[in-house]
């Protein structure tokens, strides 16, 4: 399926300032890049990074005095997604994991999992198989958690939603991550653009790993979930931000778009999931 997707990002940076930003989409066998480009106004040279561990793309730029700086991205992607027989699913158990699933079975900042082991365990503890355990915490978390916009922080955690409950796409990944990984099902942050997200905005859900590979999750409920494309992987949102900044600015706004070029788009809804899984940017 191929998306039409784009990005603006606009600071005014008042002292030297390096800035890391993440808005590539991700090159993978099943997300190809047919083209691209990449400006800033004013010009500046930049550095286009690889994270070692996940493949996410950064561009890492340095603004040596204060000015009104802004960033586009454009891209034209074709995005697979694989669609799978749940009934063929089935956990695979620590022992047999590959070492690069490994790490997302511990709990990271803001994914505290050590800390909800007794809320996953009894409610979720009883379902025997996996994929309708990690259906049925992304149920609980649409129940029991409000999304409500500009309620949480940079800051927030896993463990702070369950107490507020309240939060935004973020929030509802990580608290999804942190119940997987305290019932020892590997679970990782996604984030990317997606289609028909309203209002449109960089979006944020999970993937559990099971049956040996990585299947897609959205306790928001907000966009199908064919209609991402992948800008990174990460552990939770530190190792997955759209910009890290280190320096004094301020941000005057995001734009993001993301439409679909074909007219044969047929989405891939969370009812769907109960009887068919999902797996995003796969062959």
């Amino acid at each position: 399926m191929k998306f039409e997707i784009a990005s603006e990002l606009a600071y005014e940076i008042h002292s030297p300032t390096t800035l890391l930003i993440n808005i590539h989409a991700l090159r993978s066998p099943g997300q190809t890049i047919i083209e691209e480009t990449f400006n800033i106004e004013p010009y500046i040279r930049i550095e286009e990074l690889t994270s070692i561990h996940y493949e996410n793309r950064f561009i890492r730029l340095e603004v040596e005095e204060g000015t009104n700086l802004n960033i586009s991205y454009k891209a034209i992607v074709d995005a697979s997604h694989k669609i799978i027989d749940q009934r063929e699913l089935e956990a695979v158990p620590v022992v047999a994991l590959d070492g690069n699933v490994i790490p997302f079975l511990f709990p990271s900042r803001y994914c505290q999992s050590d800390k909800l082991s007794t809320l996953a365990y009894k409610e979720f503890g009883h379902i025997s198989n996996v994929y309708e355990k990690v259906l049925a915490i992304v149920d609980w978390i649409y129940e029991n958690v409000d999304y409500v916009s500009g309620s949480t922080n940079s800051q927030t955690s896993a463990y702070d939603t369950i107490t507020e409950r309240t939060g935004v796409c973020r929030d509802f990944a990580h608290l999804g991550i942190a119940l997987c990984r305290a019932l020892t099902i590997p679970a990782r942050y996604f984030t990317g653009y997606s289609y028909k997200l309203n209002p449109p905005d960089f979006h944020a859900c999970f993937e559990a790993y099971i049956g040996g590979q990585w299947l897609i999750f959205d306790a928001t409920r907000l966009a199908p979930l064919n209609g991402l494309v992948k800008i990174a992987n990460g552990r939770d949102a530190a190792d997955a931000s759209i910009a890290s900044i280190f320096g004094r600015y301020t941000s005057n706004g995001i734009t993001v778009s993301c439409r679909a070029l074909d007219d044969n788009f047929v989405p891939f809804t969370h009812e769907n999931a109960y009887h068919k899984a999902i797996a995003v940017n796969a062959i």
